[in-house]
C-alpha cells in the first residue's frame, strides 16, 4: 500500500513515457498560442449529451436529459427532459441512451430514465439508513454492480455503496478510509479510485470543524473492498472533489487529474490556492501554483493528449493543464459561468473539451474551429454532463 504526501512538481521530477514526452513537446510547441472561444464555422455534424440543468432562477425546478447539438445547422435541442425531486450532480449513461441520475449531497434519491425520458426506477437511500449519497456513480467492470460514494452520518466516515445495477439495491458497504468522498473511478484493472473530500460536514451540508480537514486520494479492491493505496496532498485545507482520466486507464500512461477546492479559512490563502492534483500511478503531486484567482475548481475533463481542462465558474474561465509545459496553467474558454465540461474527440484525434458557459455549449478543440450554441431555452447547467455520442 502507497501513503505519501504531494510535492511541487518541476519539469526535471515530472516523470513521463517516452510517448508521453513527444506528444507533450509536440503539444507544448503546437499550441503555444490557442483560441479563445468564439462564434466560428462548426466542425463535426452532431453531438449528444446527457446533462442536469435547472431554469435560469435559483428556485426553478430541475431536469435530467439529453441536449442535442447539430454543428451544422448551429442548434441545440433537447432530445428528452426528466423531472427532478431535486437537485442532481453526478450522471452516468445506460445502455440504450438511458441515464442513472444521482442527487447532490446529501444525495436521498437515485433515479433511472430510458432513451424517452421516462423514469423506470427510483431509490430513497433514507429507507437504508443514515447514508446519504456523495453526489456520483459509477458502473463496475463486468456492468454487474454500481458503486456510489456515500457519508454515515452517525459516524462521519465516508463509505462506498455497493448495488446491484438491475434493481439499485445496495449489496455492500466499504470504508473509503476517508471524509466526504466525492467522485469516483475505475481503473485498468477495475479497482476503485476515489476522491475523499475530506471536509466533515452535518445532515444539513454545513460544512463544520475545517481545522479537522482529511482530503485524500484512495485505491480500492473491487474484489473485497480492502485499501490498496492512500494518498494525500500537503496543504490539508486542499479538498480533493473531481476527478478525470487523461485517456482511457486501459491504454497505459494515463494520468489521473484532479480538481481541488481551497477551504482555507482567509480569501487571500483560498485565491492562492493550486487548483490542480495529478497522479502517475505512483506519486500525488501539484504540478503548478498557476490557478483560477479563486481556488475553485468545479469541473474536470482531459484535454490537448493527457493534459486537463478545469473549469472555475465563479471566476468564468476553464484554463488548460498539459504536461508538455507542466508549470503553466492557460484560459481556453473565457465565458460567463463556465461550468459542465466533457472531452470531445472532433475531426482530429481527440483532445477536444464541450464546456457549459451561461449562454450556450461551447465547443474547443486545439485543431479545429470553435463554436458556441445557444440553449434552447433559458437554463443553467448543474455540475457534470456527459457525451453520449459525437460523428
Amino acid at each position: 500500500m502507497h501513503a505519501q504526501s504531494a510535492h511541487q512538481l518541476t519539469p526535471q521530477s515530472f516523470h513521463l513515457s517516452r510517448r508521453r514526452a513527444l506528444q507533450a513537446l509536440a503539444a507544448s510547441i503546437a499550441g503555444t498560442t490557442f483560441p479563445r472561444l468564439v462564434q466560428a464555422n462548426p466542425g463535426g455534424t452532431h453531438a449528444v449529451i446527457g446533462a442536469a440543468w435547472r431554469g435560469p432562477r435559483e428556485r426553478d425546478p430541475n431536469f435530467a436529459g439529453t441536449l442535442v447539438a447539430d454543428w451544422e445547422a448551429r442548434k441545440l435541442a433537447f432530445g428528452y427532459a426528466v423531472p427532478l425531486p431535486s437537485r442532481p450532480h453526478g450522471l452516468m449513461a445506460e445502455p440504450g441512451g438511458g441515464l442513472l441520475v444521482c442527487s447532490a449531497r446529501p444525495g436521498t434519491w437515485m433515479l433511472r430514465c430510458d432513451a424517452q425520458g421516462k423514469v423506470v426506477q427510483q431509490i430513497d437511500v433514507q429507507e437504508e439508513g443514515m447514508c446519504r449519497l456523495g453526489g456520483h456513480v459509477i458502473a463496475s467492470a463486468d456492468g454487474e454492480r454500481l458503486y456510489t460514494t456515500e457519508t454515515d452520518f452517525r459516524s462521519g466516515k465516508g463509505r462506498i455503496g455497493v448495488r446491484d445495477r438491475r434493481n439499485l439495491r445496495k449489496l455492500a458497504e466499504w470504508d473509503t478510509h476517508g471524509l466526504d468522498p466525492h467522485q469516483l473511478l475505475l481503473d485498468a484493472q477495475g479497482h476503485l479510485f476515489v476522491a475523499n473530500g475530506g471536509i466533515p460536514r452535518t445532515l444539513s451540508d454545513k460544512k463544520v470543524d475545517l481545522h479537522r480537514m482529511d482530503a485524500s486520494l484512495v485505491r480500492i479492491d473491487t474484489a473485497n473492498g480492502a485499501l490498496l493505496g492512500h494518498w494525500r496532498v500537503d496543504d490539508p485545507r486542499l479538498s480533493l472533489r473531481h476527478m478525470a482520466w487523461s485517456r482511457p486507464p486501459q491504454d497505459g500512461d494515463a494520468l489521473l487529474g484532479i480538481a481541488m477546492q481551497a477551504e482555507h479559512d482567509l480569501e487571500a490563502d483560498r485565491r492562492r490556492a493550486p487548483i490542480l492534483a495529478v497522479f502517475d500511478g505512483d506519486h500525488l503531486s501539484i504540478p503548478t501554483q498557476e490557478n483560477d484567482g479563486i481556488g475553485y475548481a468545479g469541473d474536470i475533463a482531459p484535454a490537448l493528449h493527457d493534459g486537463f481542462a478545469l473549469s472555475s465558474h465563479q471566476a468564468d474561465v476553464t484554463n488548460l493543464w498539459h504536461p508538455g509545459l507542466p508549470e503553466r496553467m492557460r484560459p481556453i474558454v473565457q465565458l460567463k459561468a463556465s461550468y459542465a465540461l466533457t472531452g470531445w474527440h472532433g475531426p482530429q484525434d481527440g483532445g477536444g473539451v464541450l464546456v457549459a458557459t451561461a449562454y450556450g455549449l461551447g465547443r474547443w478543440h486545439p485543431s479545429a474551429p470553435a463554436n458556441l450554441l445557444a440553449w434552447p431555452e433559458p437554463m443553467a447547467l448543474d455540475n457534470h454532463w456527459i457525451l453520449i455520442e459525437e460523428a
